[in-house]
């Protein structure tokens, strides 16, 4: 299996970068997960859906054709881990690579969501995008978990 992680901001504080590097070391080869990093777009004047407009073409230009396109957004679908769990081993079962998509500190573009396959939520809270890195980076781990039927997850 093969998910992509695009996601807006670069520099992210050490904190997340260890978060990230924690549970990425701890999944097997078979589930590999890439982190890309898109810069976000210059801030001047506050016209928040043009700054998103230029961060989704950048992350367009990332996007690979058969891959399924999973939007990360506060006013999508509420996911369970347990559902992520079956949504990756249904994907590895077709073969499908994934891209998941965090948007920076205005999230993401709107046509950019609605392009996407899916749209999920975390919870219906306001993170912020560098702590979502870190969340979804262990309900990877979780969901991988529960797929190996490793001890990690309690069932």
């Amino acid at each position: 299996m093969r998910i992509r992680v695009l996601a807006v901001g670069t520099r992210m504080p050490d904190w997340v970068v260890a978060g990230i590097s924690e549970y990425s070391k701890r999944l097997p080869r078979d589930f590999r997960v890439e982190w890309l990093e898109m810069p976000p777009a210059r801030r001047h004047g506050d016209d928040r859906q043009k700054f998103r407009g230029r961060e989704a073409q950048a992350i367009r230009k990332h996007l690979k054709g058969g891959e399924t396109v999973i939007a990360l957004d506060v006013e999508g679908q509420l996911i369970s881990t347990e559902g992520m769990a079956e949504c990756f081993a249904s994907s590895r079962r077709e073969g499908a690579a994934m891209a998941m998509l965090i948007g920076g500190p205005d999230g993401l573009d709107r046509d950019l969501l609605a392009e996407a396959d899916q749209r999920w939520s975390l919870g219906r809270i306001t993170l912020p995008h560098p702590l979502v890195r870190v969340i979804l980076a262990e309900q990877l781990y979780r969901a991988w978990s529960i797929n190996a039927r490793h001890p990690y997850h309690r069932f």
